[in-house]
């Protein structure tokens, strides 16, 4: 017998929560396909199926005649129903708000469609979680975890709906709220503290209780990584009043958010001068070197999301963690929440996310991961010696027929109105629990740096940098945030990576060694592909590399700037690319040096063997 749709379930039975996993991953193909047939049958007559199936809800004919869209291809339609119209344009169930996306993946926020089932979808997903964790982590229920959640305004639309991150939605409804008690899943933060629409009231008032609570403590984390460094920084520079406040048992004036003020001073009922003691030691201790682990000594691990552009954090991540497991749990986006990772106890770089198939219908783009340079055996370049790219591919493959070590971008029909949405996720397949593929998220779709005939993408991106800072380990730097931009203003036009450091001592002052910074450039060069160096050595399209180092807290004003046009706080990640010119002044201002690379990297054309 096939699992329903959205299953009910005791979040506290690990058990049940694991046999329910077990029948979803085995029967991955009979769910797809009642969850495709579920869909259809609710949402055949809408006007935008109906227009290419006729009111009817044949399996076939919907991959045969419903094509395979972008957002653009749907934007009219959600905005006919942000400005108005009824829901069944695209639904047959009632829209009740719209999701919109961080903006920071690939321009301007999108929105996406939802319905109060959705929430209930996205429980049932929270749930299952937890008897994941407690089949490699003991103890959970003895203690609880701090975890850093915000929220973020609503925008109003004509029609009177709301839209707000995915993040916002789920905290501020009653399936988070109203929730039932889970002895698993306690948190230090008060409700109150996380919908606090002020950010930095909300995260002072929840460092502030997870402090307070620092024994009891199991586990702490953040959305993504970027989230839990920026808790980290503000550590950095507010832990002497958080200590005064926990000494004396009062909450600083700032705070004016009434809900906040009255939840936080109930876990902080009294002095509490030892504590405050014991916590101001360890901030005075000449290296922050572990400090999470310092200051929750009972924690297991970090709960953050670290794989995609998120990679680049680790490094500084297990500087302060003090050996605690990273662990990224979900899979999810503003569309439709994906996957959960099986084995999370696995290493960073080892992630992978089984994909639950009652969330969605899913199916795959494949997807040609690298096109290689052919040149004759004399080693003359020749333009028809390139091999290019193939054409686009959109004949997609199904969720249980992917196969083991090849590349799919990812596409979605979900339960609220997307019919075979490109997500612009490219993934990685890995392996299988059951009948289920796992995948490893790589990067996103054309978030790429080029001048010429360069494509340089977020994971080529981050294996560069990561090779070029290796070179400031010796000196006692930590690269904590970079972006990029392709500077076409000078001929021929070139990279510019901005980077922010830090020194692993407490010392602000950055003295900045001319040939290591030189030796980044050239570093970074040598690491990217076969395309970007031909254009460098051999055709010189592409000008030297440049390493533009900004002052401490570039990255934050960056993220202000990208807030104040419309990201959330819980959900921004700082883009690997940035095309704003604002955005570039905004990091242009800051630069502290600036260096360039002196050497050109090494090429050789692909050779192609005679049969």
């Amino acid at each position: 017998m096939l699992p329903r749709m959205i299953p009910s379930y005791n979040p506290n039975d690990n058990e049940h929560g694991l046999k329910l996993l077990e029948d979803l991953t085995t029967n991955a193909y009979e769910v797809q396909q009642q969850v495709l047939e579920e869909i259809l049958t609710k949402n055949a007559q809408t006007e935008y199926l109906s227009a290419f199936l006729n009111g009817h809800y044949d399996r076939k004919d919907f991959k045969k005649k419903v094509p395979v869209v972008n957002y653009e291809d749907v934007k009219p339609y959600i905005e006919r129903i942000a400005n108005g119209e009824p829901s069944d344009i695209i639904s047959a169930q009632k829209i009740t708000e719209l999701l919109t996306s961080s903006g920071t993946s690939g321009g301007q926020p999108k929105m996406m469609p939802s319905t109060v089932e959705d929430l209930d979808r996205k429980t049932f997903f929270y749930n299952l979680l937890v008897p994941v964790m407690n089949k490699y982590v003991d103890g959970l229920d003895q203690g609880k975890g701090m975890y850093l959640l915000f929220i973020k305004p609503e925008i109003s639309t004509p029609s009177g709906l709301v839209a707000r991150p995915v993040l916002t939605s789920y905290y501020k409804s009653s399936n988070f709220r109203n929730r039932p008690f889970n002895r698993y899943n306690i948190y230090t933060s008060p409700d109150e503290t996380i919908l606090c629409l002020d950010s930095k009231q909300s995260m002072y008032c929840q460092l502030l209780c997870g402090l307070v609570q620092r024994d009891e403590v199991m586990r702490v984390g953040a959305v993504f990584a970027s989230a839990f460094l920026r808790a980290i920084k503000f550590l950095e520079d507010h832990w002497k009043e958080l200590c005064s406040n926990i000494g004396s048992g009062h909450i600083s004036d700032w705070i004016t958010d009434p809900s906040c003020r009255n939840a936080v001073s109930l876990v902080l009922s009294k002095p509490n001068p030892d504590l405050a003691n014991l916590i101001e030691y360890e901030f005075n201790n000449k290296s922050w070197e572990g400090i999470v682990k310092r200051l929750w000594p009972r924690t297991k691990y970090i709960e953050v999301i670290v794989t995609g552009s998120m990679a680049q954090y680790i490094p500084t991540l297990e500087f302060y963690s003090g050996g605690l497991p990273l662990i990224s749990t979900m899979y999810a986006s503003s569309e439709c929440y994906f996957g959960i990772n099986f084995n999370p106890l696995s290493k960073p770089h080892d992630v992978a996310y089984t994909l639950l198939p009652n969330m969605a219908y899913f199916e795959f783009l494949p997807v040609e991961k690298h096109h290689e340079e052919v040149a004759p055996c004399n080693g003359v370049s020749d333009q028809n010696c390139i091999k290019e790219e193939e054409k686009e591919n959109l004949e997609t493959v199904d969720l249980v027929d992917v196969k083991l070590g090849h590349y799919y971008e990812l596409v979605v029909t979900t339960f609220t109105g997307l019919y075979r949405y490109r997500v612009g996720d490219i993934l990685m397949v890995t392996g299988f629990h059951n009948n289920a593929p796992q995948f490893r998220f790589m990067h996103r779709r054309n978030v790429v740096l080029s001048i010429d005939t360069d494509k340089t993408n977020e994971e080529d991106l981050l294996n560069a940098v990561t090779q070029a800072k290796l070179l400031l380990d010796p000196l006692g730097f930590l690269l904590i945030e970079y972006t990029s931009y392709a500077d076409t203003s000078s001929i021929p036009g070139h990279y510019v990576l901005f980077w922010e450091l830090k020194t692993k001592e407490k010392n602000d002052l950055i003295e900045l060694d001319t040939n290591i910074m030189e030796q980044c450039c050239s570093t970074v060069e040598e690491s990217l592909d076969s395309v970007y160096r031909r254009c460098r050595r051999k055709d010189n399209s592409i000008g030297p590399l440049e390493i533009r180092i900004v002052k401490h807290g570039a990255f934050d004003a960056l993220m202000d700037f990208s807030v104040s046009q419309g990201s959330s706080v819980n959900q921004y990640k700082t883009p690997r690319c940035i095309k704003s010119e604002e955005a570039i002044k905004i990091l242009d201002s800051r630069v502290v040096g600036r260096f360039f690379s002196k050497s050109t990297p090494l090429w050789e054309p692909f050779r192609m063997e005679t049969k």
